[in-house]
């Protein structure tokens, strides 16, 4: 009897140490291969502190919880985000390089050196997860004398050439966005490029730029909430869910306006399908759990979860778009 109870509580324990060691183990991808078996990489194509860095910082927190294995941000900030996004073109097609792929990388820098580029934008990605998308703000020191959108177009017009906007960058969404506000008004203000929205927003906070322009996962959500700058639109067509109180560009005076930016994750084109597949679920799953949704929604982000094939059909049609704001407002392509 004794022999047989302690052979039944060692079956016992070893079934538990089974079942732990089941939950702890990563799944598979339906390829015999297990995914994640080693940290997976999440490529910034900009400086800490900004919208996209802010955002791939919280995936990959959430993302590290949920699989059991560290997900590691590497910024890799530079050439309007070509860096990052040229590093994951010719990663190892094995899903563990991942790029936090944006309006800034996969539309409008296509459009800008579409000849010049080292990598097809659609042909060498997979786009396994959007992620959401969010407006950009047009924010403004409260010193300035202005407090509506019209009000500052009109200001602008009285004074051609001596007010400026800083932004994140040359061609990044949220210079777009007051290019396209110029094109239509014919005000001319001054840009001011940075190498990151946070340093952009950190001068108008402080006073020594009269206005920026970014989105709202940049910082700037916070900065409007206590009163250091002023909003003075958003750039979608709604009005942003954490700024009701903020009128559109298109109820400023702008019929039509969109400016819409957008964050999700792509991989190198190669990578198994099944792998894809398993990013796609597991981010969809975390993006519809309470605790995530809430952490990007105090960006300013709205979720807008997706298939990889919707995801790809997004990403091309936002290339044609942008393709055409970027010729007409001219900008450099080097």
């Amino acid at each position: 009897m004794t022999f047989r109870l302690v052979a039944f509580v060692l079956l016992a324990f070893a079934c538990m140490l089974g079942a732990a060691g089941a939950v702890a183990q990563p799944a598979s991808t339906g390829s015999g291969q297990a995914y994640p078996v080693k940290p997976v990489r999440i490529l910034v194509g900009y400086v800490p502190g900004g919208g996209v860095d802010t955002t791939a910082r919280i995936m990959a927190a959430a993302l590290t919880e949920f699989w059991g294995t560290q997900v590691i941000v590497e910024n890799r900030p530079g050439a309007a985000g070509n860096i990052a996004t040229e590093l994951t073109a010719k990663a190892a097609p094995d899903g563990y390089t991942l790029v936090l792929c944006n309006i800034g990388s996969h539309s409008v820098t296509p459009a800008r050196f579409k000849d010049k580029l080292t990598y097809d934008p659609i042909r060498d990605f997979a786009f396994p997860a959007k992620i959401g998308s969010l407006p950009n703000v047009f924010m403004v020191h409260p010193s300035m004398p202005t407090k509506t959108l019209g009000e500052f177009i009109a200001y602008a017009k009285a004074r051609p050439g001596k007010i400026n906007f800083g932004s994140s960058g040359i061609g990044a969404s949220p210079h777009l966005s007051i290019e396209l506000l110029k094109s239509i008004t014919g005000i001319n203000i001054v840009h001011v490029p940075y190498k990151g929205a946070a340093q952009a927003l950190a001068d108008v906070l402080s006073g020594h730029m009269e206005s920026s322009v970014g989105n709202l996962a940049g910082g700037a959500l916070a900065a409007i909430k206590a009163g250091r700058v002023r909003a003075l639109g958003v750039t979608t067509p709604q009005r942003s869910p954490q700024l009701p109180e903020v009128p559109t560009f298109a109820e400023g005076g702008l019929p039509g306006y969109d400016v819409s930016g957008w964050y999700g994750l792509c991989t190198q084109s190669k990578v198994p399908q099944a792998i894809i597949t398993r990013i796609n679920t597991d981010v969809n799953q975390l993006l519809a759990g309470p605790a995530l949704k809430k952490r990007l929604e105090d960006q300013g982000i709205s979720i807008t979860p997706s298939t990889p094939e919707a995801f790809l059909a997004y990403i091309k049609g936002e290339i044609d778009k942008w393709t055409r704001v970027v010729k007409e407002a001219n900008l450099p392509n080097e």
